[in-house]
């Protein structure tokens, strides 16, 4: 089984924990709860639920002040023996009444055919490329669609098909059902506008977005070079009171969604957006910190960030990047010191981080006297495992504090 989303809460408040969850319809049904020696219990979430989740609610309601965290577990957990009826489930009686009445037959590769997964923005569901393919849904008229939208509780329905290679990795969206693809997307309490057949909205991405949500930036100027529509500059602005955001964006669409969502927010007062290649962006000596959130490399973007640091203080640099773990018995990686920050995963995943982290840290000491022409030292504060990109592949930050000797 693939890593599962799950709600890390004290095991004292496991029942009302789970009470909150299941009146949001988050709760994930099929799924058993997991235990950990540690005192903590795992509840499992429904991924398509995770943007819309608000910790700092969930607290209140529950009135704790223990543990509540979103993790990604690699734990295996167990399937219940009875599942609650599913949207796949009511979409899938649909089609078949749908096929009888027109007279045809109802097969497993039809069944097959269906969706297994999508992405909900307000009432719009977006389809991914691996449904909907056999010819005979090409002979259906938009009954099709108007019975799918209805199976899952949606107005309007789109479809991805491919990512662009227009440099701006723009989706390629065929609307299907619904006049307009402007779409609103909720997450921890921040309203993201975007152009559904434009720009992508990566849910995945949710823990580390909450986890930026999180720090204490009050007073300091962040340069987030890859801003996209805000993913990560509206968290710095609305929860982690970021002095002062410049925000760079080379894709126009996501420029038009950015200005939208920093004035539906009220935070454009606290940020100037920078469009083009940050490659070419004239801004130096300004940054307390610099979010480089580009996967599956953002290693281009580096001398950047590196001009960017103040000059007298430094800062610290968020630097994503997908990770490629060794298969087992392939390689042999070095031995971590236990004094060494460790991150949470498997122990050779753990390691493939760190050997790649310590790598960074040398040529971003290497970039920095390039810069400044004097010695920095940096610091290893934490690796974070947003999510798994691929077998063997994952997606992780490194934040690396960046001082100047």
């Amino acid at each position: 089984m693939d890593s599962v989303p799950c709600l890390r809460v004290s095991q004292c408040h496991v029942q009302q924990f789970r009470r909150c969850l299941q009146s949001t319809e988050a709760l994930d049904a099929s799924l058993c709860v997991l235990k950990h020696s540690d005192g903590t219990v795992l509840l499992p979430l429904l991924q398509s639920c995770l943007p819309q989740l608000d910790l700092q609610s969930l607290r209140a309601m529950v009135a704790s002040d223990g543990t509540c965290e979103i993790v990604w577990s690699q734990s295996p957990l167990q399937l219940k023996k009875k599942t609650r009826r599913t949207s796949g489930n009511k979409v899938e009686e649909m089609l078949q009444e749908l096929l009888e009445s027109r007279g045809e037959r109802w097969t497993e590769e039809l069944k097959g055919d269906l969706p297994s997964s999508f992405q909900r923005h307000g009432d719009l569901i977006l389809l991914g490329d691996n449904c909907f393919s056999l010819p005979l849904w090409k002979k259906m008229d938009q009954q099709l669609w108007r019975a799918v939208a209805e199976g899952l509780g949606a107005k309007r329905l789109a479809k991805m098909s491919r990512i662009s290679r227009d440099g701006f990795r723009s989706p390629v969206v065929t609307m299907l059902l619904g006049e307009h693809s402007w779409v609103e997307h909720v997450d921890n309490r921040i309203r993201y506008e975007f152009d559904v057949t434009k720009c992508m909205f990566s849910a995945g991405n949710i823990t580390e977005k909450l986890r930026v949500a999180g720090f204490d930036c009050r007073g300091e100027t962040v340069v987030d070079l890859y801003a996209g529509i805000g993913y990560f500059t509206l968290p710095y602005l609305v929860h982690a009171g970021a002095g002062y955001v410049h925000a760079c964006e080379w894709n126009p669409a996501a420029v038009e969604a950015l200005q939208k969502n920093l004035v539906a927010n009220g935070v454009s007062d606290r940020c100037t957006i920078h469009r083009g290649d940050n490659q070419q962006l004239q801004l130096r000596d300004v940054a307390d910190r610099v979010n480089l959130g580009l996967i599956p490399s953002s290693e281009d973007g580096w001398p950047v960030a590196c001009r960017l640091l103040k000059t007298t203080t430094g800062g610290i640099l968020h630097i994503h990047q997908n990770v490629t773990s060794p298969l087992p018995n392939t390689a042999t990686v070095p031995e971590i010191d236990d004094a060494t920050p460790r991150a949470s995963g498997k122990r050779a995943d753990r390691e493939a981080w760190q050997v790649w982290a310590d790598d960074a840290a040398n040529r971003i000491i290497s970039l920095l006297k390039d810069v400044t022409g004097s010695q920095w030292r940096t610091n290893i504060q934490h690796i974070e495992h947003v999510k798994s990109y691929a077998p063997h592949v994952h997606h992780v930050v490194l934040d690396l504090e960046c001082r100047p000797s």
